[in-house]
């Protein structure tokens, strides 16, 4: 029985447990990674290449209905009370849709943590998700949003490919690459997170984390360099310095950082 694959699938990257070839690891040793020790490797990661979209796009059509739409409404009411009726109705309407619609990208833009690292844990073969959740349905609630870091065993973790096209100015074609999670001891797929944007960047990522996951620190490449901080960008884009650090939860930090002892606080 095959697992379910996502709208979109083109194919897997190879198996957690396949050796990388010498070409993949050569790709893979200009990667920028988070930290790198004995026990850990972190890979940085980010589900949104441009913050601020929403942002000022949401701004922007404020404006617009303060400017235009709401006095429009009230010279409605004033020349006819009828028409006026409808055409604030409709005009509530669509502020109350626009907000719903907007909203949860605006919160995002707010609230996104700089960085969405991954940290590979060697000595527990687990991979730890600094993931951060959101609800469309409930944009305004608190139960579905925030920072929850999760972990899964490495041998339940396959890297998929996905190229989607759809109706976008610059060609409609998406590509992600995917780690679908598998339920321990069958082809059951329960969960599926993002790694990357970039179908390249991806595949060198899996090769260098399945080489560092098989082999250890020192089969690294010497020229792999990890980032001394969390960077905040080129300067250019405020909403980067408005985004969260990553902050892990102090026992998770502790788990993901070390080699097993009594056990995993996100065994699941």
């Amino acid at each position: 029985m095959l697992p379910d694959r996502g709208l979109g699938w083109k194919y897997d990257l190879p198996s957690y447990d396949t050796a990388p070839a010498q070409r993949e690891v050569s790709l893979a040793s200009n990667l920028k990674i988070n930290r790198v020790e004995n026990v850990f490797i972190e890979f940085p990661r980010s589900s949104v290449s441009v913050r601020g979209i929403s942002f000022f796009g949401g701004l922007i059509i404020l404006i617009y209905t303060m400017v235009f739409i709401v006095p429009d409404i009230f010279t409605s009411l004033l020349d006819d009370w009828q028409s006026g009726i409808e055409i604030t109705t409709l005009g509530l309407m669509i502020v109350t849709l626009s907000t719903w619609a907007f909203f949860p990208l605006f919160r995002m833009d707010l609230r996104l943590p700089r960085d969405e690292p991954i940290r590979f844990n060697r000595a527990r073969q687990k991979v730890y998700f600094y993931e951060y959740r959101f609800d469309r349905l409930y944009p305004f609630g608190s139960k579905g949003w925030g920072v929850h870091p999760v972990a899964y065993d490495w041998a339940d973790l396959t890297a998929e490919v996905y190229r989607v096209y759809a109706p976008m100015g610059y060609g409609g074609l998406i590509e992600n690459v995917m780690i679908s999670v598998r339920k321990t001891g069958t082809e059951e797929v329960i969960e599926r997170l993002f790694l990357c944007d970039d179908i390249e960047h991806g595949k060198q990522y899996w090769a260098l984390a399945r080489l560092y996951m098989q082999s250890g620190y020192d089969a690294l490449p010497d020229s792999i360099s990890a980032l001394q901080d969390q960077k905040v960008g080129n300067g250019l884009n405020p909403m980067r310095y408005l985004a969260p650090k990553v902050r892990w939860p102090a026992e998770i930090d502790l788990e993901s950082r070390s080699a097993p002892t009594t056990g995993s606080l996100l065994n699941r």
